[in-house]
């Protein structure tokens, strides 16, 4: 299995939103694409990311082919309306909490 591990900072005052949309829109669409969301944290304190979240696929090439859909590029840019400096890459599942 692999994992798309996802970070980024809320913008100000689209908290609401930003929940809303990662809730019923996000992790659903995710799902649709075949990619299940397996982890998902909140930052209270410190100087890091807002949030982190990751996402399995059972092989690289199944994630390959769901991140290069409309359906993800369409997730993606709306996702990006609530937040900023948004960072993913691709690591081996390990089972566990990874950045």
């Amino acid at each position: 299995m692999v994992k798309l591990l996802m970070s980024w900072n809320i913008r100000p005052d689209y908290e609401n939103e930003h929940f809303e949309f990662f809730i019923r829109e996000f992790v659903p669409g995710l799902s649709e694409l075949g990619v299940q969301t397996s982890d998902a944290w909140y930052t209270l304190y410190g100087d890091y990311p807002h949030i982190l979240a990751g996402a399995v696929a059972d092989d690289l090439e199944s994630l390959k082919q769901a991140l290069a859909t409309n359906e993800w590029h369409a997730l993606k840019s709306r996702l990006l309306t609530y937040v900023t400096d948004y960072t993913q890459k691709v690591v081996r599942a390990s089972g566990g909490f990874q950045l």
